[in-house]
């Protein structure tokens, strides 16, 4: 099992959580809340209103997401998804527990864990000039709802 921080529309409540429980896709286990250690932009970005972490490690705000454990094919379905590495590279990155759900101790509270998140270095400049979230919601007061695939 691989450890995934997402921030995006694969959270819970968000348009494309649905993939994460949809087993035929692999196995996400819900473990818990965090946030990166270092601070990332993050933005929303494009015709369809797709959220990006930017990869510049200490520009924007600390990102909160959720933690899930998963298995090789739901990792092989999200770089699928995720259009990896083209639009989005995979990278280890340390995420710090906020609230913990999973089994065993290795994410109490305030401990930190290494992760995988999808974020890209591969982005227009002028995104470095949006506005910088520190938590992505679809339906947040900025009013940039998130176009699905199958809406394209």
């Amino acid at each position: 099992m691989a450890r995934v921080f997402v921030y995006g529309t694969l959270k819970k409540g968000q348009p494309n959580y649905k993939h994460m429980i949809n087993t035929a896709k692999g196995l996400a286990k819900f473990q818990g809340r965090g946030r990166t250690v270092e601070k990332y932009p993050l933005v929303i970005a494009g015709k369809y209103n797709i959220p990006y972490m930017l990869n510049i490690p200490g520009t924007g705000h600390h990102i909160a997401g959720e933690i899930y454990s998963v298995d090789e094919q739901m990792l092989q379905f999200l770089d699928e998804f995720e259009g990896c590495p083209d639009m989005y590279q995979r990278t280890l990155m340390r995420i710090q527990v906020v609230e913990w759900e999973g089994k065993g101790s290795t994410g109490e509270a305030d401990s930190v864990l290494e992760c995988f998140v999808y974020s890209t270095a591969t982005y227009p400049p002028e995104w470095v000039g949006l506005p910088y979230y520190d938590s992505y919601d679809s339906s947040g007061k900025h009013g940039l709802s998130y176009v699905l695939r199958e809406s394209r």
